[in-house]
């Protein structure tokens, strides 16, 4: 099931969480549901975190086979003229 933004469309589990006083009275100041916005924000982080772990392999994948693909630019460049 895809996810869907809507806060009540999804199956829950319920978990406890120990979190400081300063920032609860933060969250709560956000939003009366703490739940939704606590999910909202885990999600956002999460999905960041996500992108940054394959942005990282990409990078690992291109360095690691850089100097043939520089090889075969320079090589495509040598074929070209300018006007």
């Amino acid at each position: 099931m895809g996810y869907v933004w809507g806060y009540d469309c999804l199956v829950r589990v319920k978990t406890s969480i120990t979190l400081p006083k300063d920032l609860l009275t933060r969250l709560d100041r956000l939003d009366a549901n703490r739940s939704a916005l606590i999910e909202r924000a885990t999600r956002e982080f999460v999905d960041r975190l996500e992108r940054e772990r394959r942005a990282a392999k990409d990078m690992e994948i291109i360095n690691r086979h850089a100097a043939r693909l520089n090889r075969e630019a320079a090589d495509v460049l040598g074929y070209q003229t300018l006007p």
